[in-house]
């Protein structure tokens, strides 16, 4: 149920094509918090390589190359809605959980807020539509993922930004040469790579809080997907108690 927007960004169309992404929820995913410890292992991967580059001594390179510290708010970003990811990956894993017990059981939890079981009663009321409460079914399980895939493309942007900054700064300063001497070609030259540092440095930490942050995102998107159909077939196959007939905005005889 992704929106043809989503794909036009570019970590949506690199994630969209690398193998395996477009299947179903995994088998990890669909046991018990299964998401959320995936998005676990993955943000430890992350936190890893993080402290890996600062052994290395990456970041504080990075931060001292770029004096308008858009890569800093881009890394900001990127954690933060990665915590969000995590976040929303419980909460899909909670639904998810509530609507096997439905399936399994044939009653609700009530562990919680159900939206399974809220489609169906907003189904089964007299004189509903369910065109209608398959759209609210919809905006429960996808609309929060608009921001953020927003968000995700906010970094790029970002990144784009601090190359236009750093190709307008490397123009001036070549703009306020006035003669070439061999003697300072050293000077020179590390004056005008500073502008240049900045435009390639902003632009990959675009590109890549870009790509990881939307591989989480599809993720969630793909397992969102498996829990609306779902939730529509066992509406099908196991009605809810409350069902007095009516379907597809129809009243039932005598209403």
């Amino acid at each position: 149920m992704s929106s043809t927007a989503h794909h036009r960004m570019l970590g949506a169309a690199v994630v969209h094509r690398l193998p395996g992404l477009r299947r179903s929820p995994f088998a990890l995913e669909r046991a018990e918090n299964g998401l959320f410890l995936l998005w676990l292992a993955y943000m430890g991967l992350l936190l890893l390589a993080s402290y890996l580059l600062w052994r290395a001594g990456a970041w504080h390179r990075l931060v001292a190359a770029d004096p308008t510290f858009l890569t800093v708010a881009i890394t900001l970003l990127f954690f933060g809605c990665s915590i969000w990811a995590g976040r929303r990956a419980w909460v899909l894993g909670q639904q998810r959980q509530q609507l096997d017990v439905w399936i399994a059981q044939g009653a609700p939890s009530g562990a919680g807020p159900d939206w399974a079981e809220e489609y169906r009663h907003g189904c089964s009321a007299p004189g509903a539509d369910r065109g209608t409460w398959m759209q609210v079914l919809g905006e429960r399980a996808h609309g929060p993922h608009e921001m953020a895939w927003w968000l995700n493309g906010i970094q790029l942007k970002l990144g784009l930004l601090g190359k236009v900054i750093g190709f307008s700064i490397l123009a001036l300063q070549l703009g306020d040469m006035q003669s070439f001497d061999a003697s300072q070609s050293s000077q020179l030259l590390k004056s005008l790579t500073g502008g240049l540092g900045i435009a390639l440095l902003t632009t990959v930490t675009g590109l890549t809080g870009n790509i990881l942050l939307g591989l989480q995102l599809m993720r969630l998107d793909r397992f969102a997907d498996a829990l609306v159909a779902d939730t529509l077939a066992s509406a099908e196959l196991h009605p809810s108690s409350t069902d007095t007939g009516a379907s597809h905005g129809h009243r039932p005889p005598g209403a």
